[in-house]
């Protein structure tokens, strides 16, 4: 699902009537907790009573892609599929001057041919825990802001603490409903991931720019890898059974995944700092980067090869945020979250066990300003978006760990918090290729956009370029340090910070240069964070009073099940259909003379023949999704596999601020065309039959 991306030329067709945003659920909206599903609306509109096993079978089925991204579980031993584009970075790291991964694709016939990823954590959620009044006790009401914020930090640390040495499992403590929840979560990890097959990017992307965030689609967007545990293949109790038919058209299907992030519960005034400040600076800067690293690929295929990942993910990102503009630009939105501020709030005024939660708005709006007002510089040094460099984010990870790890857990910023090293560290200690020309280019462009946004005779500035062009600048850095060597990392690493301080390393001392400044801004956030959230607190309790629990939080990147229905809809006078067929792939490339992006790969256009061309290739369902929700299963009521979902329609850019199901489509990949793809066009029977049980039954 590319829901970082859309053509700006279309939005206009995502402005839609909407039913009051902040009134009772309605359609099939919804990012559900596991822990509190819409059993409800499923019984009354469908007639599906969700039961506890199927929740269980689901989560434990439903895979988390620490790199971006969902997945599942398909087959007992341990096979695992997701989109190709999220795959892509995986991908990406395999590959060098002879052999080009993500453009070609890859099959292992054997387990032996199985390539292991260098840096790919997957993680699978085991449990929930509600420590809501744990995390709301070590906070006392009379604590200042700042000292609320290292208040709920340190609890925070100490309850991951404790889960992990008391389960090993990864634990991390959600924050939900903007603060007016915390929920301990529990992962197991895998980090022994092998890639087992991926198809051509062309294939996974057909129709590029062009058709990325429409409808209909012809896209074999998935890649399978495999996890292991002690050199072999895991063994799964969990995991999805794959339904040949597919998703019938009004059919209920479900949607387990990760959505990353969404904003349905700000208020009006950070809605309008998204609108006025936010979304404008972040479009600013992925416009330079997006021609910064089009210039760069066009040069030869080998720079081509190696920013393809990071340009795709800047264009996605640019026309993600043009979708969001564009929501927020909406009047009739905006009139729709002002009517619904302005209900919520005369709700609480006129009862007077809520009236310590009536200044709450106006306190998240005062937090919001000061936020504005550091934004910039946090962006640029502490976000690193003035140090745009692989080498300088592990040369700061290098010479913040010597200084974090020594402290008592509770009192370390979040990155280094004792439950989640295991996962830095292995992030940190990663193979993974880095050039030295892209690294320089990426190094210099940001640094001059440092110079550009705080001015050349700002005193940061000018220590940051000691001298020198941002050009100069960065060749010298990347040219002279060393944190390229895994080896070193190590070393500093585990020797801490006298080592580090030792090194002498230019990339280091870099980060070391800025790094009061970075912190002292990074304090400011923290701090205004923490005064929105604990005024975010009073109204989701005043939320609850007024409307129930039976509602659902903004996503938080964690476990969420959604629902809806297999249908197609109207667009400009014309019915769209549920579905498309591969026929209609090789009519689309026919449309275009077979002209990129429309070109069909050669081995598809060889293996025509064999294919039954009426197979269903993708599909659109009205489930509630967002970015995040790429390589989500899509499951029946007997939480068979169905689709993938990979992509939202143009109509779907809404959605990050409310829903509406009158256009907004999910769309996916349907499960019999994958099959037939593998069996027929990539002579991949044997891996066909892993996911169709076949093999299985013949044991």
């Amino acid at each position: 699902m590319n829901l970082n991306s859309t053509r700006w030329f279309l939005l206009a067709t995502a402005s839609l009537a909407m039913s009051s945003l902040f009134s009772p659920l309605h359609s099939d909206e919804g990012m559900w907790l596991f822990t509190n599903p819409p059993r409800k609306q499923l019984k009354e509109k469908y007639g599906f009573e969700v039961t506890d096993p199927w929740l269980e079978h689901v989560q434990k089925s439903s895979v988390r892609f620490n790199s971006g991204g969902s997945g599942s579980f398909v087959s007992e031993d341990g096979l695992v599929i997701s989109n190709h584009h999220v795959g892509a970075d995986a991908l990406q790291k395999f590959g060098d001057k002879d052999r080009n991964y993500l453009r070609d694709g890859y099959y292992a016939r054997t387990t032996a041919e199985e390539k292991r990823c260098l840096d790919l954590e997957l993680n699978v959620l085991m449990s929930i825990e509600d420590v809501t009044s744990r995390v709301n006790a070590a906070v006392k009401p009379e604590l200042a802001a700042e000292q609320a914020f290292l208040a709920r930090r340190a609890v925070m640390a100490e309850i991951e603490k404790e889960s992990f040495d008391k389960t090993g499992l990864r634990s991390d403590v959600v924050t939900l409903y903007q603060g007016g929840q915390y929920h301990l979560y529990r992962f197991k990890k895998y980090t022994d991931v092998r890639l087992v097959f991926a198809p051509e990017q062309q294939i996974a992307f057909y129709g590029g720019d062009p058709d990325n965030f429409e409808y209909p689609r012809f896209d074999l967007d998935i890649c399978l890898f495999r996890v292991y545990e002690n050199d072999k293949p895991a063994k799964l109790e969990h995991y999805l059974k794959w339904s040949e038919a597919g998703a019938a058209e009004n059919e209920l299907v479900f949607v387990s995944g990760h959505p990353g992030r969404t904003s349905r519960l700000f208020t009006v005034a950070e809605l309008e700092y998204v609108r006025d400040r936010r979304l404008p600076y972040a479009l600013e800067r992925l416009h330079g980067l997006e021609v910064l690293l089009s210039s760069y690929s066009a040069r030869s295929d080998e720079n081509a090869r190696r920013a393809k990942e990071d340009l795709f993910g800047v264009q996605n990102s640019r026309k993600a945020y043009i979708g969001e503009l564009a929501g927020v630009l909406d009047p009739r939105l905006m009139e729709e979250k002002i009517a619904a501020e302005k209900k919520l709030r005369d709700a609480v005024a006129a009862d007077s066990a809520l009236k310590e939660t009536a200044g709450a708005w106006d306190r998240i709006a005062e937090a919001q300003k000061i936020i504005g007002q550091h934004a910039l510089r946090y962006n640029l040094i502490e976000g690193g978006q003035g140090l745009n460099s692989d080498l300088f984010g592990i040369a700061r990870t290098l010479l913040r760990a010597g200084e974090e790890k020594p402290k008592p857990n509770p009192e370390r910023l979040r990155e280094f918090g004792e439950a989640g090293l295991a996962s830095l560290e292995f992030q940190l200690f990663s193979e993974k290729p880095i050039y030295n020309d892209l690294e320089q280019l990426t190094l210099a462009d940001s640094l001059t956009f440092l110079a550009g946004k705080l001015g050349y005779s700002d005193p940061l500035v000018q220590k940051v370029l000691a001298g020198k062009s941002p050009q100069e600048r960065a060749s010298e850095l990347v040219r002279d340090t060393n944190v390229k060597d895994v080896a070193l990392r190590k070393k500093l690493y585990q020797d801490g910070r006298s080592a580090v301080d030792a090194a002498r390393d230019p990339m280091i001392e870099l980060a070391r240069l800025i790094d009061a400044d970075a912190r002292a801004v990074r304090k400011i956030i923290e701090t205004q964070s923490e005064a929105k959230q604990q005024a975010h607190a009073q109204i989701s309790k005043a939320r609850f009073a007024i409307e129930g629990t039976s509602n659902y939080p903004d996503a938080t990147f964690t476990l969420r099940l959604a629902f809806g229905a297999v249908k197609g809809y109207e667009e400009n006078g014309a019915q769209i259909p549920f579905q498309t067929t591969l026929a209609g792939l090789y009519q689309r490339a026919e449309e275009h003379k077979n002209q990129p992006p429309f070109d069909v790969p050669p081995r598809w256009l060889k293996r025509k023949g064999r294919l039954n061309l009426s197979t269903p290739f993708n599909f659109v369902c009205t489930a509630d999704i967002i970015g995040g929700n790429s390589g989500s299963p899509v499951i029946n009521r007997k939480a068979e596999f169905v689709g993938i979902i990979f992509d939202g329609n143009i109509q779907s850019l809404v959605l990050d601020f409310a829903f509406t199901d009158k256009q907004a489509r999910a769309v996916s990949v349907c499960s019999p065309a994958i099959v037939e793809a593998l069996r027929k066009v990539y002579d991949a029977g044997a891996l066909a039959d892993d996911l169709t049980g076949r093999k299985r039954q013949a044991r």
